[in-house]
């Protein structure tokens, strides 16, 4: 099957798809795509270095994002040209921090110091641009106030920078997949992305919005309407799975041009003779009929915005792939639809101290299914997000917390009763019986029948298309990357990965698993391309090629 590719010649076909019409849908989009946005500003914006366009027939985008959830979502929304100012009527609370961006008014936020903004300001993000862009958005919303944002966007088209946002889903990434029955945990302001907010979207559908709290399925819908709204659905592609991220080389003695990939031995060999050239993403696209697409894209920077929520994580332990063992929530759900588990004797297993654990624990508990709840942490321990949850406007939770506390397992009885919690308790191996081993903190083991097993302790994600799995790239390059535990590693000011030039990262995967913080994200690394685009231009003029491509 034919690749749809992106080095494909500006002045014609290098190969002829037009004999498979949805390989030449594709391809022409692709060829639209350049016409419409990379043609008519190459000469204002000489994005590809060292070689002409023409010369070497092939074409470089400037950006490319995996991942099209709220994080790549609002990436695209700043690269598209959409820029923030302050509001000419606007005062933050933060006086020090008004008194700075009285400094320069004039100027996008894109335009000015992050580092110096962000100096001072504390928030629940340890990532200082995304604090910095909260409260810009958001003025001292962990108060509880609800404070207009200080900031108004304008669309200035001539920053425009070339990019496409590839998915595997529509657009609003992982919150399409999300159980439907479950209310979010933030706000529905704190989900909106810059330039609409979601109470208007609500009322423009004709839908009251009871509570601040929604449905993940309205959020999947906003998101979705948003790219639509704003424009940008030109840069964004569907159905597209990943599996090759790599870097080319080029051989400093060959003059003919060509980048080439060079094996790990042979580079860690001759690394003074290799310069770092463009990026090759590959991949498929699933198109109508189930068939695959292959393709070839090339960029000078990639932006990973996956999400962590691609690969649930495992305990480890023996008969975990016993058909009885779930590791999702709407895994376990739909079991519960189905009536698999209702009128059961038997206990269903719950292991995880956070959030889906305890939807998984309302879940069962509503639906008349007995629990046993196990995790590790003591139930007074300050890291348990329970604690971090104001109780009048996450009651369901409290609830949870509660029962968390007052019906924990006795240690002189192995009675079971409608919810019962194993604090500081590990889950020791599934028999394919569907019994369960339990071992206390102190080495005492139970041995418990269940229905079910339900394991929910976070997840990791799917970067098998990035050498080493992308561990390299965390701060603890011999363990998988988390959101917590090994985030990827990144210039905090440029989101840029401290171990790979020209790779950026945003979201879950440095930490802000909050869509109120992502964006800071695409804040920094909107900056740093815009910073390297202008030195281009700068660089481009001083060599004379303001009448052709440099």
């Amino acid at each position: 099957m034919p690749v749809w590719c992106c080095r494909c010649s500006l002045a014609g076909h290098l190969r002829d798809y037009s004999d498979t019409e949805t390989e030449g849908e594709i391809f022409n989009s692709l060829v639209q795509y350049f016409g419409d946005n990379l043609g008519p500003k190459v000469k204002g914006m000489p994005l590809v270095e060292e070689t002409s366009l023409l010369e070497d027939s092939s074409v470089t985008l400037p950006v490319v994002i995996i991942g099209n959830g709220p994080s790549g979502i609002c990436l695209s929304y700043m690269l598209s040209g959409y820029r923030p100012y302050l509001s000419p009527e606007a005062m933050h609370p933060n006086s020090i921090l008004h008194s700075k961006l009285e400094e320069a008014r004039h100027l996008s936020i894109v335009d000015q110091d992050l580092e110096y903004l962000s100096e001072g300001l504390e928030g629940r993000s340890s990532n200082p641009v995304a604090v910095l862009f909260d409260t810009l958005l958001h003025p001292d919303a962990d108060f509880g106030y609800d404070y207009p944002s200080v900031l108004h966007w304008k669309l200035e088209q001539h920053h425009y920078i070339p990019h496409l946002v590839l998915g595997k889903g529509p657009p609003g990434g992982a919150w399409h997949n999300m159980e439907g029955s479950m209310l979010t945990i933030s706000f529905g302001n704190w989900m909106e992305l810059p330039g609409l907010k979601f109470k208007d979207w609500m009322s423009s559908k004709r839908r009251n919005l009871k509570g601040d709290r929604v449905m993940p399925e309205e959020i999947a819908r906003y998101y979705k309407h948003y790219v639509n709204v704003m424009g940008l659905q030109k840069n964004f592609r569907e159905n597209t799975y990943i599996t090759s991220v790599s870097r080319l080389y080029r051989d400093q003695g060959d003059h003919g041009g060509q980048d080439r990939d060079v094996s790990t031995k042979r580079l860690q060999n001759q690394k003074s003779k290799f310069i770092k050239r463009n990026w090759e993403i590959r991949g498929y696209q699933r198109i109508a009929g189930g068939s695959h697409v292959p393709f070839c894209l090339f960029a000078e920077n990639v932006a990973l915005a996956t999400g962590t929520l691609d690969s649930p994580a495992h305990l480890e332990v023996e008969g975990e792939e016993l058909p009885f063992v779930f590791h999702s929530l709407p895994e376990f759900g739909a079991a519960v639809n189905r009536g698999e588990l209702c009128g059961r004797v038997d206990p269903v297993l719950i292991v995880g101290s956070g959030l889906t654990a305890a939807d998984a624990v309302l879940c069962a508990y509503n639906n008349n299914i007995p629990v046993i709840h196990v995790f590790r942490r003591r139930v007074t321990d300050p890291g348990l997000i329970f604690k971090q949850l104001p109780q009048k406007l996450y009651p369901e939770y409290h609830k949870v917390y509660d029962m968390m506390c007052a019906q924990a397992h006795s240690a002189d009885s192995d009675a079971v009763s409608e919810y019962t919690s194993f604090p500081e308790h590990r889950v020791l191996s599934f028999k394919s019986d569907m019994k369960c081993v339990l071992e206390s903190h102190s080495g005492l083991k139970r041995i418990f029948k269940l229905s079910a097993a339900v394991v929910l302790i976070g997840s990791h994600p799917n970067l098998s298309f990035l050498k080493e799995q992308g561990c390299y790239l965390g701060r603890h390059s011999s363990r998988p990357i988390t959101c917590k535990g090994n985030p990827v590693e990144v210039d905090a000011y440029t989101y840029e990965c401290v171990k790979e030039a020209n790779l950026f990262a945003l979201g879950p995967l440095v930490g802000d698993n909050f869509v109120r913080f992502l964006k800071g994200g695409a804040l920094a690394v909107t900056r740093c391309l815009a910073t390297r685009q202008k030195k281009k231009q700068h660089l481009f003029v001083e060599r004379g090629g303001g009448d052709g491509i440099a």
